[in-house]
């Protein structure tokens, strides 16, 4: 007969106490390490080291702060240390430069590490009911693609204090003791992040709203069901309509971006596999907290297989669509199962040779 030591039951008992206490933020810190790096696969990484330094020092955690608190301030130093030997990642958009001609070759560049877009709703990474509202509201909107294309912008110790400060809502001094400066430098790289922070994006319609808390959900419903009937119709005078004076589209791996509807609806004629209403099949989802659609598009054996991914943001004045993004992937049926779409809209064969886009 074995028995177990007094030690081990302690341990065992210490284990099962922080899993109970830290896996309800689990989701916060995976958002939180996203907005710092702007790539999902590298929050998840990132976050899971956060989890197990944490489960390390957790014998020590003396409960002054908050295990919300204690968790984000490890993620936030397990970030800023895995910033300093990566690059950036930007959109197209954010590369410098003006908008692309649509009728130019389309070029990717597969060295840039692109930003990529973020599998969750909104509610999924707000904080729990005790949070503070106004709190509640940043946690959601700070995971949306223009504000994490903008944070790439920021070094890494301005886009901490940046996130710790308006989006978490810290006090100065307790960012300063996070990242180990004093309070004065952490109230001047909030001043710099701030103003990098307005000039960051393209110009467009109206930036930052979005559609969903500001539209009525039937207007709302209806623009986006004359988006997905226009692409599945292959309609692109019908998507023109669709799109505000100053819409961008881009779509990395490729390096342009393009500004206006009438620019983005030449790209599509010019660029665009489809041929026919049929060619093209989209399947809502949601990322970063945004409407977003699969799209699938017809190969040559006649089965529908992942395309892209677009992820929308509407302008809630003129009610269309101000901005899409584009993701292409080397694997975008990986990509398409991470946001809970299938590999194709319907029971078909798997492919079994590559695929002719990507």
């Amino acid at each position: 007969m074995t028995t177990t030591s007094p030690a081990a039951e302690s341990s065992a008992a210490t284990d099962a106490e922080f899993l109970e206490v830290s896996e309800p933020f689990r989701r916060e810190i995976i958002a939180h390490c996203y907005r710092m790096t702007g790539s999902h696969h590298d929050a998840e990484d990132l976050a899971q080291e956060t989890f197990l330094r944490a489960w390390k020092g957790y014998a020590k955690f003396d409960h002054r702060a908050s295990v919300r608190t204690w968790l984000h301030k490890i993620a936030t130093n397990t970030c800023l240390t895995a910033l300093q030997s990566s690059q950036r990642r930007p959109l197209p958009s954010g590369l410098g430069g003006d908008a692309f001609d649509p009728t130019d070759d389309l070029l990717q560049n597969h060295e840039v590490p692109w930003l990529e877009p973020y599998a969750g709703t909104a509610d999924e990474i707000a904080p729990g009911d005790d949070a503070d509202p106004a709190y509640v509201v940043g946690a959601r909107e700070s995971v949306r693609l223009a504000f994490i294309a903008a944070l790439q912008h920021l070094p890494e110790r301005q886009r901490a204090v940046l996130i710790l400060r308006d989006v978490l809502q810290w006090r100065a001094a307790e960012v300063a003791d996070t990242i180990g400066v004093t309070t004065a430098t952490v109230n001047s790289l909030l001043q710099r992040a701030r103003e990098q922070v307005k000039t960051a994006r393209p110009q467009q319609d109206s930036v930052g709203v979005d559609a969903a808390t500001t539209l009525d959900d039937a207007a709302k419903r209806e623009l986006l069901a004359r988006y997905v009937s226009a692409f599945e119709r292959y309609d692109v005078d019908a998507m023109v309509e669709l799109f505000t004076d100053k819409a961008i589209w881009e779509m990395p791996p490729f390096t342009g971006w393009y500004q206006g509807a009438e620019n983005i609806g030449t790209l599509i004629r010019c660029n665009c596999p489809a041929e026919k209403a049929g060619d093209q099949i989209m399947l809502p989802t949601t990322a970063n907290g945004q409407p977003a659609y699969g799209l699938y598009m017809r190969e040559p054996d006649g089965v529908h297989r992942p395309f892209q991914l677009q992820v929308l943001e509407i302008d809630p004045q003129t009610a269309k669509v101000s901005h899409v993004v584009a993701f292409f992937s080397d694997d975008m049926e990986s990509d398409f199962a991470r946001f809970g779409l299938p590999a194709t809209p319907y029971d078909a064969p798997a492919r079994t040779s590559p695929s002719p886009w990507h």
